[in-house]
């Protein structure tokens, strides 16, 4: 077996790292879900481990693909991810207690995101051992596909622990106000993405030098990537 070219072996590392970390987020909060009292994402079939049951066009699709391109075309590699899956349809009232049931299953997406970067990182200390018997370009492409899985599992994690409704960090928030506090911010619920892709991706084409995806990549979403890196045994990197 040949050596994917560059392009290729890029697109195959960054599409299964993400494919997975989104997969997984989603499952994650479905299985929680029906361990505190609601079946519901079983019962419509989205329990499940099979991405194409949690692919949304726009951010499972378009949104990685114009990051990918666009990155390819201009730097040559991939430095940063974004996107966002079909959410698992979680029906609060069926949860053994719906206010706190609701902050563990906002949370097991989050989480099952940290502890996969943290596998991976555990992960290439076998790659590595393994490398005499791996050829050159195989043992690259597995550590690059480990590297981006890290990434990728890191920003989707970070990025859904923003406190804004619906993301996941919203939820939990709205879980552990006070009922007024909570009830202002669960307000948020039907803009509040639209809010973040506003911020994120249209203010930066209105204003010069306005860079958010690029600050919380440098200053959220990379220190917290080092941290990974750390606790997996690589030491700290630059």
């Amino acid at each position: 077996m040949e050596a994917l070219p560059g392009w290729a072996g890029e697109v195959a590392a960054v599409a299964l790292a993400a494919i997975l970390a989104i997969t997984l987020h989603e499952a994650a909060h479905g299985y929680a879900a029906k361990w505190l009292g609601d079946d519901t994402a079983a019962r419509l079939g989205r329990l499940s481990l099979n991405p194409l049951r949690h692919v949304d066009p726009v951010g499972t699709v378009l949104v990685p693909a114009l990051l990918l391109v666009s990155q390819l075309l201009t730097i040559g590699s991939v430095q940063a991810m974004f996107g966002w899956a079909k959410p698992v349809p979680v029906d609060i009232w069926r949860l053994r207690d719906p206010r706190w049931g609701m902050v563990l299953v906002a949370a097991a997406g989050p989480a099952i995101n940290f502890a996969l970067a943290w596998g991976f990182g555990l992960a290439a200390h076998g790659v590595e051992a393994g490398a005499e018997s791996l050829p050159a370009w195989g043992m690259e492409w597995l550590l690059r596909f480990i590297a981006m899985s890290m990434l990728v599992n890191v920003i989707l994690a970070c990025f859904n622990l923003l406190p804004i409704p619906p993301l996941d960090g919203g939820r939990i928030l709205v879980g552990v106000l006070p009922a007024p506090a909570a009830r202002a911010v669960a307000g948020l619920e039907r803009a509040g993405l639209l809010l973040v892709l506003g911020v994120l991706f249209v203010l930066p084409l209105l204003l010069d030098g306005f860079d958010p995806l690029g600050w919380f990549v440098r200053e959220v979403a990379l220190p917290v990537l080092r941290l990974m890196f750390t606790l997996s045994g690589h030491g700290t990197p630059a």
